[in-house]
């Protein structure tokens, strides 16, 4: 498949910001850890579990608002300017040495920045390819995210492990150069799309009104666009179904890394685990679209979220060593991009074009809230219970309660 100048540009910003998030899942955990000195296993989880929580929740709650304003010609590529440069500053500025809690604030910040870009991103989805090809685009950003985010990480792990050996450097101090590194390798993938994108579907103001007068009336318009969504019952019952499984996704992606470290795992261990996962990913994720287009793609995101129950469970009762992390990566790197590229594609199939932003934001209330209940659950669970495995199996049961509603959906003529 022969990819245009735009899609290539729009899968580009996916291998820039993965960087950020690998970095953020592997890298950052650990040096929180570093510098919470003091913390024992079960604060960790937890305080890390809130962090997640607070930059989820600020998300939803602003994702809806501002993306129906971003559904006006010519407002998204704004939208997304203004988040992107947001977490771009707070990137660099985690590279500031700091005591434990700002550092934890100035993380949280970043997050927001860069989860909210990535909001006004996929609702440019339409914009830049067809139906018949969005799957497969949706899924070549994934996986060209997951391999090209390697190439700033392992730059970032050789500096880290071999800069106070080979260049004399303290590992602090090589830790903190890795957020400038990554923030310049997300700034270089960025500017191609920047560049190029224009937006082809939007809204429209009425003869006589302004753009002001358009924000007062945002949250009537939200209101219509969320009984609209109410009363499309494959819409609907694939938000419903998303909200529980992306819990478990988002949920095994933010604390894994916490998890082995609370377990005891060496952090090398941990960090060469997640970069497999990585190279996992690419092949897989592009397979994942390939197979959309030939038996469905609702058929396999249920695939994928059957597959992640079984990964919760062998996460909860089997792994303890530093080798079961290297096989929960792997089973990991198998179906996560597929099921984040498929689910991008196929709710951009359901609904209207020129409301995508609009819409991809109750999409992202659904994904962060979901995000939300999982990480407060596993460290609520881990906090009362002082067992962070009990807090892993916690969120088996909102993956089973998703996947039932996907297998609801596939019974819908024509949702396959």
């Amino acid at each position: 498949m022969n990819f245009t100048k735009l899609e290539r540009n729009w899968v580009m910003y996916d291998v820039g910001n993965s960087a950020l998030v690998l970095l953020n899942t592997s890298v950052v955990p650990i040096y929180f850890d570093a510098i919470n000195t003091g913390a024992s296993a079960v604060e960790l989880v937890s305080a890390w579990g809130n962090a997640q929580t607070i930059s989820s929740l600020v998300v939803a709650l602003l994702m809806p608002i501002l993306g129906s304003l971003a559904d006006f010609a010519g407002n998204k590529i704004k939208f997304f300017l203004g988040f992107f440069l947001t977490g771009l500053v707070l990137c660099l500025a985690q590279a500031i040495p700091m005591g434990a809690f700002p550092f934890l604030v100035v993380y949280v910040l970043c997050t927001i920045g860069l989860n909210s870009s990535m909001t006004f991103y996929d609702a440019m989805l339409p914009d830049v390819t067809t139906d018949e090809r969005m799957d497969n685009v949706s899924s070549l950003g994934y996986a060209w995210g997951y391999v090209g985010s390697c190439v700033p990480f392992i730059v970032c792990i050789a500096l880290i492990m071999l800069g106070p050996s080979l260049l004399g450097l303290d590992m602090m101090f090589a830790t903190r150069l890795s957020f400038v590194i990554t923030g310049a390798w997300w700034l270089a993938f960025t500017v191609p799309l920047l560049r190029t994108y224009r937006q082809r579907y939007g809204k429209e103001l009425a003869p006589g009104e302004s753009f002001s007068s358009e924000v007062a009336k945002t949250f009537s318009g939200l209101r219509a666009t969320f009984k609209r969504i109410l009363g499309d019952r494959p819409v609907l019952l694939f938000m419903l179904a998303y909200f529980f499984y992306i819990d478990g996704v988002h949920t095994v992606i933010s604390m894994s890394t916490t998890y082995g470290t609370s377990l005891g795992i060496d952090s090398t261990q941990l960090i060469l685990a997640l970069l497999v996962t990585q190279f996992v990913a690419f092949p897989s994720a592009i397979a994942y679209g390939r197979m959309a287009g030939k038996f469905g793609t609702l058929r396999m995101i249920t695939i994928a979220v059957a597959a992640y129950v079984l990964i919760v469970l062998f996460a909860a009762f089997f792994l303890n060593e530093a080798f079961e992390f290297w096989i929960l990566a792997i089973a990991v790197g198998l179906f996560q991009g597929g099921i984040q590229a498929l689910s991008r594609s196929y709710f951009g199939k359901l609904i209207p074009k020129e409301r995508a932003n609009e819409h991809y934001g109750f999409f992202d209330i659904f994904g962060r809230y979901a995000s939300v209940m999982g990480t407060l659950l596993v460290s609520s669970v881990t906090w009362l219970t002082g067992n962070p495995s009990l807090g892993v199996l916690s969120i088996g049961i909102l993956l089973v309660v998703g996947l039932v509603m996907l297998v609801k959906l596939s019974t819908i003529r024509g949702m396959a």
